[in-house]
């Protein structure tokens, strides 16, 4: 094995650092393996497969998990992933070293376009090039496919001057939706209540496109599938969310839980929204909302409308929870799909409910760290503070637990998550 080290000892942008297993059949370039941290999974998996697995980041070498540099052949270092030139010039280098690129991902939303163009740049034949991103980052366009397959989803306007936005909000009614047509999670996401929040909205217009959406009422469930040829699913997976947008604005307690069973319905829109888009070779996360009233042209209360469509993981440690609810190791199943196109997943694993609390800076609890561990210690997997950027949708410390009730789980929520009365 052979490691290189500059001769100070310090990484510098552009210096290739690492080891050449070889013989391995596969390429894969893993855009930012650093983060999510999920990332290090996929990477340990693809590895042990025998993939090649080449990663660019701009996390310093010295600053990556051992299980991480393990399971890399080879890191290379840069500035700044935002500087295309030179995530442009590390994949280059990967070709002229191990040849023709098989897969180049980042699991990650943020940086898709960037894979895009990456892929078409190298024509590289697995996943979305260029021509075709638009349709999965900009949820404006996002809708037309989704009307134009008949799948249930919302009434949307893009933004453009505030009497349009009147038409639009005296059709639909109040609340509304807005949020960036292009954007990650919740991020810039806004509930608009009435007239005042509307004009105070247009006061302070972004600059960046946005759309306005008619709002449904209900918790959002996602269609999770790790897809294979002809967009097939090898393995489907749901969780369920309290409304996020609320949790953002009001700095709220964070929970929600996931199970191993998909609804007949959410499943059968999710195939069909999967080979609307073209979803091949993929881990996608596609999100509902479970309405809980009546809407016209949408549904019946209990039925499912699309919101949006990712072409990447759950985020956070959602992967995580989907392999505690169902007993299996769903990292695997993709490093299987990657390799064979196909995925051999035991039969018969014990199922459960995994939960997800999580607790916010600035709230007093009633329960400390230690009576939690007390009360739910055996359930309990995973305990951890998760990273800063992560704070505002995922919440800072988290407590994660599976049970085999969804009662069980519902006292757990309330136990973490209760806030002492203040006084």
């Amino acid at each position: 094995m052979n490691v290189m080290y500059p001769a100070d000892d310090s990484v510098q942008p552009g210096f290739k650092r690492r080891f050449n297993k070889g013989g391995c059949a596969l390429n894969y370039v893993f855009i930012s393996p650093a983060y999510p941290v999920t990332c290090t999974q996929f990477c340990d998996r693809l590895n042990r497969h025998g993939v090649n697995v080449l990663g660019i980041g701009d996390v310093p070498y010295d600053a990556l998990n051992d299980q991480l540099k393990q399971a890399l052949t080879e890191y290379y270092y840069v500035d700044s992933l935002e500087d295309y030139d030179q995530v442009y010039r590390a994949v280059a280098f990967f070709i002229h070293k191990y040849g023709r690129i098989d897969w180049l991902e980042s699991l990650n939303e943020y940086w898709l376009p960037v894979d895009a163009r990456l892929r078409t740049d190298f024509n590289i034949a697995v996943g979305t090039r260029e021509d075709k991103i638009g349709d999965l980052v900009r949820k404006s366009r996002m809708k037309r496919i989704f009307i134009d397959s008949g799948i249930p989803t919302a009434r949307q306007h893009i933004v453009s001057d505030l009497k349009a936005a009147k038409a639009f909000v005296k059709k639909v009614g109040y609340p509304v939706i807005v949020k960036p047509d292009i954007g990650v999670g919740a991020n810039g996401t806004m509930k608009i209540n009435g007239e005042d929040e509307l004009l105070a909205f247009y006061s302070e217009l972004p600059q960046t496109p946005y759309v306005m959406e008619e709002f449904l009422s209900g918790d959002i469930c996602t269609y999770d599938a790790i897809l294979g040829a002809d967009c097939e699913p090898l393995f489907e997976s749901m969780c369920t969310y309290p409304p996020v947008i609320d949790s953002v604005q009001n700095d709220e307690s964070i929970h929600f839980y996931t199970v191993a069973d998909v609804p007949v319905q959410l499943r059968d829109f999710g195939r069909k929204a999967a080979k609307a888009f073209g979803a091949d070779r993929r881990f996608v996360h596609f999100e509902f909302i479970n309405i809980t009233k009546d809407y016209t042209g949408i549904g019946k209360a209990g039925s499912y409308a699309i919101m949006e469509v990712n072409m990447r993981p759950a985020g956070g440690h959602d992967p995580d929870m989907m392999n505690y609810a169902q007993s299996l190791d769903v990292f695997d199943i993709y490093a299987q799909m990657v390799t064979t196109d196909s995925a051999d997943i035991p039969e018969a694993a014990e199922h459960y409910v995994c939960a997800y609390a999580a607790r916010k800076d600035g709230v007093h609890y009633t329960h400390t760290p230690e009576e939690i561990m007390d009360r739910y210690g055996s359930a309990i997997v995973m305990q951890e503070e998760m990273p800063p950027i992560d704070w505002p949708s995922m919440g800072r410390y988290v407590y994660m637990a599976k049970f085999k009730e969804i009662s069980e789980m519902e006292e757990y929520f309330r136990f973490v998550l209760e806030a002492a009365a203040e006084g």
